[in-house]
């Protein structure tokens, strides 16, 4: 391998790049490499068991060995930290609750939030380390003395959604060297630097659900998560669901040989363990209540765009701040507004902030 780079440059400045073993981190790596940082990879060890069947995931053994090759490769350190009981206080036991609540949380951007960006962060700062950079696609820029998140070059890989809980005080502290490449570019400069993992596979699965999906995942945590009735808008029982793990807003209901139009998930009843069905029409709402928010910008416009799940295009909303409840009204309805997933606000390319979804106003 030859992976360049010329001799550290001190003005740089200490970085340590959070290596999962794919493309994206092994090439941001070698990019604050060639720019001179003093370069540091840390594989965070989730400790998620792989039985034979499972997914390949993110953060197994195979993935930490890859890490190591690569960084072995590039000729910086690499050392691997134990954050498992991280991910299961900081995020599996919230995921297995809020199902349980009849809400489909988004486990990726509490991982970023509490483990990369808290934990992690934290960890590197003590130990003497100026930055934190990841293969993550996002920008950052200064603007009026502040930092900003921007949506990367390619917006098809945008992760901003993602990274909207990040604390506004750590940005100062991150990179993303992606920012500028396309994916293409990303695999095309692992391939020119000999890196070994150009054609790696990305892992888009939630990492600690191995095998099924998350309603299995929750069932085999909380069995008694049993079958309840299935009722129509008016309280109709109309048939019987499995569990409301195993349900979101928007999702087909499926109601065997029944005849006439599809029906789908309209609302979950967690105290009554009922899952609510019908017609597809009935799935927009005309706003949002959010909570548990976090703000990149010193403050909220009246007007903004808001992303109600990550393959969203976007809404024209109207927005409310009071204490700490978001109101988001749409200019025109949305279809499946899902209580637990996030809601992400952006004024043109810059990202403002986000929270969780708690109410749907309709």
């Amino acid at each position: 391998m030859n992976a360049g780079g010329g001799p550290v440059n001190a003005a740089k400045g200490k970085v340590v790049v959070a290596m999962s073993g794919g493309v994206d981190s092994a090439v941001a790596a070698f990019l604050l490499k060639e720019e001179g940082y003093d370069v540091t990879a840390i594989t965070m060890c989730l400790a998620v068991a792989a039985g034979e069947g499972d997914r390949a995931k993110c953060c197994g053994p195979r993935e930490i060995e890859d890490a190591r090759r690569v960084c072995r490769g590039l000729g910086i350190p690499h050392f691997v930290m134990d954050f498992s009981g991280d991910l299961e206080e900081k995020v599996i036991r919230p995921f297995v609750m809020e199902y349980l609540r009849g809400r489909t949380p988004n486990p990726c951007i509490e991982c970023n939030r509490h483990l990369k960006f808290g934990t992690l962060l934290g960890k590197i700062l003590a130990m003497g380390f100026d930055y934190l950079a990841t293969g993550h696609y996002c920008s950052l820029i200064r603007k009026n003395g502040r930092m900003v998140m921007k949506i990367p070059r390619d917006g098809k890989k945008d992760q901003t959604y993602f990274l909207y809980g990040i604390p506004r005080e750590a940005l100062p502290h991150l990179l993303f060297p992606l920012a500028d490449l396309a994916k293409a570019d990303v695999r095309a400069l692992a391939e020119k630097a000999g890196l070994g993992v150009s054609k790696k596979r990305e892992s888009q699965d939630i990492c600690f659900v191995t095998r099924g999906n998350p309603g299995s995942f929750v069932a085999g945590r909380h069995p008694e998560a049993g079958p309840g009735n299935l009722v129509d808008e008016t309280g109709r029982v109309i048939g019987t669901h499995r569990g409301i793990p195993w349900y979101t807003i928007g999702q087909r209901a499926r109601l065997g040989d029944r005849p006439g139009a599809p029906l789908y998930v309209l609302a979950i009843d967690a105290d009554g363990n009922r899952v609510v069905a019908g017609p597809k029409k009935n799935l927009s709402a005309r706003g949002l209540l959010a909570d548990r928010i976090n703000l990149l910008a010193s403050a909220l416009p009246g007007e903004a765009t808001a992303k109600i799940r990550y393959a969203h295009g976007g809404a024209a909303c109207r927005l409310t701040l009071e204490g700490g409840t978001l109101r988001v009204l749409f200019d025109a309805p949305q279809e499946a507004v899902t209580p637990g997933q996030s809601v992400v606000l952006y004024d043109g390319t810059s990202v403002l902030g986000g929270g969780i979804i708690k109410e749907v106003v309709q």
